[in-house]
């Protein structure tokens, strides 16, 4: 089984990104929380834009 590239960096944002919302409901530092989610929410970005353009990649084959 092929992992597709992307796929781990947004699944890894997905996980960061709910634990910075767990440390902005637990009212825990609001600045490290938001730098969490932040960090989080790149890496979803960053792996989606990944998936789309290998996917296009794929389509030129």
């Amino acid at each position: 089984m092929r992992i597709r590239e992307g796929a781990i960096p947004t699944a890894l944002g997905t996980v960061v990104t709910g634990v910075g919302a767990a440390m902005v409901a637990a009212e825990m530092t609001p600045v490290i929380a938001a730098g969490v989610v932040g960090f989080g929410a790149a890496h979803m970005v960053l792996g989606a834009i990944d998936l789309v353009e290998h996917k296009k990649h794929h389509r030129r084959r």
